[in-house]
């Protein structure tokens, strides 16, 4: 198969290494990946905002830029999602369809493509709270919700059960939203902070030293509360963890 490799563009401006890790993880696990090289934003902040017309020559780029690829693959849920549900302010050819059809968030391929459960160059020794962002419980499916009845599961932490010396917690509201919620974290800066100041505050009283998650976004928001609030809370990317890194 040959892979795309998709950097949000939040994640290339502040997070490179989050990038970095996705392709070395991918590589590791025996991906042919390629990055090309004029992606640009998917259009998602636009579009969340109100100005769908306004994403078509972001979303257009994007289609130019994976069209010859099996999957396409971003470390980013809700990029995921607006690509996958909502790219749609451009005609939608064919290729277009592809592309959306072929999009596939790190977790969820690691997951049910690849297929993974083993990352034997992995070691954490520390005790996590694992955070899942609104668009990979409810739009991905990627973790169960709380309101919806069945067989709890969730893929995130299946993945990071093959980690050595990773220790899980639990906070009392797992599914809660932090607050980030892209364009929500500006037209409501109150209560994105407050909620953000619970989310961390939740994870840290069950006893966590790190919070984990597959959206990059809501860490950030997370950390800048956590900094604020003086709160001695750490955040890593899942990718990271899977690839590796040891703090």
């Amino acid at each position: 198969m040959k892979v795309a490799l998709f950097v949000p563009c939040f994640i290339d401006a502040f997070y490179p290494e989050v990038g970095i890790a996705t392709l070395e993880l991918l590589e590791r696990l025996g991906v042919d990946v390629d990055y090309p090289q004029e992606q640009t934003c998917c259009g998602q902040p636009m579009a969340n905002s109100g100005a769908q017309k306004e994403a078509a020559g972001a979303e257009r780029v994007f289609a130019r830029n994976f069209a010859d690829y099996d999957y396409v693959v971003g470390p980013s849920a809700s990029c995921i999602h607006h690509v996958r549900e909502h790219l749609t302010a451009i005609e939608q050819t064919a290729s277009v369809r592809k592309v959306r059809a072929s999009a596939y968030e790190l977790v969820e391929f690691l997951h049910d493509v690849l297929k993974v459960r083993e990352f034997p160059w992995a070691e954490f020794p520390h005790r996590v709270g694992l955070h899942n962002s609104c668009s990979a419980i409810r739009h991905l499916r990627e973790v169960s919700a709380s309101e919806i009845g069945g067989t709890p599961f969730s893929k995130p932490r299946t993945l990071l059960e093959g980690v050595k010396g990773i220790e899980f917690v639990t906070p009392t509201r797992p599914d809660e939203c932090c607050g980030f919620g892209g364009t929500f974290s500006v037209t409501e800066e109150a209560v994105s902070v407050r909620m953000g100041q619970d989310k961390v505050r939740d994870h840290l009283g069950a006893g966590a030293q790190y919070i984990v998650s597959g959206d990059m976004s809501c860490l950030m928001h997370q950390q800048g509360c956590a900094e604020r609030l003086k709160l001695d809370a750490r955040f890593i990317h899942i990718a990271q963890v899977l690839n590796g890194a040891r703090a």
